[in-house]
């Protein structure tokens, strides 16, 4: 559970969106996070304390004039205690409260009295579409991120007035997303990193081609771990069926060759480049231009292949990988001796990390097993779900380049 001894206090403020912090408050706890939900008057109005106490099973706090707290300071306790306080849904009137530095409910005198060094603010703003727009709310919000807040993004949709637009709240599951990556270390801060993902598809004729069983979860996973320690990802992918981790631009391509034309003018700003792809090997000749059909003579088509580019060797030996501007990684789906594939891999592809994995036993899985190999030798990362393999492969790639 990615949050596991995180405690957030989760303030609501007045908006149709405090129906969305109630699956927000389940999602926080379902990934171990404890959360002590702190509402105002006007929250109270779209969603009950009852909810939300039944949801987060604490009491909510609502009044500066709580007598629960021995010391009637509440403002000052329940800041103490969090690691962030995240408000979601955080209005257009409370984000200029909090610009100005008002005090005149509970949340914000404890937005205000936070050890703003120690516990971060991080609101989720909800709003109609032209309140969102309005040259005082975008003021707001370019001065509340100078001032140290984190500010979530909007979504764009159909708002509750009937008007469409950006505004929304973000979803419960984008924003536990951005609350998980908010508290990893940012180990890639400043870098721009590449991921390439899933397999190739190499046309026979248009209906049929040929391809491997990479579902590109790794690769996605190695996105999303990028994004979260801080870097600028573009994920390039094969035909996959994975959801866009958040913050990352992607780039969908079909064969190898689209591929390394997408990849040319994408890596040269790149600062780390990571060949997770499963890039098929060969490709026919020629591809049909009708569908190949039996006649019922026996005979099969004869099929002519050719050697697809190797995209990583090409990318390793360009002038900004050799002269060190570029830090590349391969990887390596073999099916026995993982070792030894991985290991003259490596030096044929002239990369200073390659990362084995058995490709029958993590196709399509949920989980995985990494052997990473460069000049020192082999490092094994035992099995785990992809996202925290991929995680710990961000913190050695980081570890790497920082020796250098």
């Amino acid at each position: 559970m990615d949050l596991t001894g995180k405690h957030i206090v989760l303030g609501l403020t007045g908006g149709i969106a405090c129906y969305k912090a109630a699956e927000l408050c389940r999602a926080l706890i379902k990934q171990g996070a404890t959360v002590q939900v702190v509402m105002t008057e006007a929250a109270a109005q779209f969603i009950t304390p009852v909810t939300m106490q039944a949801l987060s099973n604490r009491p909510v706090f609502d009044s500066q004039w709580d007598a629960r707290e021995r010391n009637n300071m509440p403002h000052i306790n329940l800041s103490r205690e969090a690691d962030a306080i995240l408000i979601a849904p955080c209005s257009a009137d409370f984000m200029a409260k909090l610009l100005h530095g008002r005090a005149d409910d509970l949340l914000s005198l404890m937005c205000l009295a936070r050890p703003i060094d120690i516990v971060p603010l991080i609101v989720a703003p909800a709003m109609n579409r032209e309140m969102w727009s309005h040259p005082a709310t975008q003021r707001n919000l370019k001065q509340l991120r100078e001032d140290g807040t984190h500010v979530l993004g909007v979504g764009n949709g159909d708002q509750a007035c009937g008007e469409t637009g950006d505004g929304r709240m973000l979803e419960p599951e984008e924003l536990l997303q951005d609350v998980i990556a908010f508290f990893q270390p940012k180990l890639l801060a400043g870098h721009k990193v590449v991921v390439t993902a899933g397999p190739t598809f190499e046309a026979i004729d248009p209906v049929r081609g040929i391809t491997n069983l990479s579902s590109g979860k790794m690769g996605f996973a190695i996105a999303r771990a990028a994004q979260e320690a801080g870097a600028e990802v573009t994920l390039v992918a094969g035909p996959v069926a994975q959801a866009t981790p958040r913050g990352v631009a992607r780039v969908d391509v079909r064969s190898a060759l689209n591929m390394r034309s997408a990849l040319m003018e994408i890596a040269n700003d790149a600062t780390i480049f990571i060949a997770t792809a499963a890039v098929a090997d060969w490709r026919p000749a020629t591809a049909a231009d009708q569908k190949l059909k039996k006649d019922g003579s026996g005979t099969t088509p004869q099929l002519e292949f050719v050697e697809n580019p190797d995209i990583l060797a090409e990318v390793a030996s360009s002038a900004r990988a050799v002269d060190g501007a570029l830090f590349c990684v391969g990887f390596a789906a073999e099916s026995h001796d993982l070792l030894a594939h991985a290991s003259a891999k490596r030096l044929r592809k002239k990369v200073p990390l390659l990362v084995g994995n058995i490709g029958p036993a993590t196709f399509g899985q949920d989980d995985n097993a990494l052997l990473l190999v460069d000049a020192e030798g082999a490092t094994e990362l035992p099995r785990n779900n992809k996202l925290q393999l991929a995680r710990q492969l961000v913190a050695e790639i980081a570890k790497r380049l920082h020796s250098h």
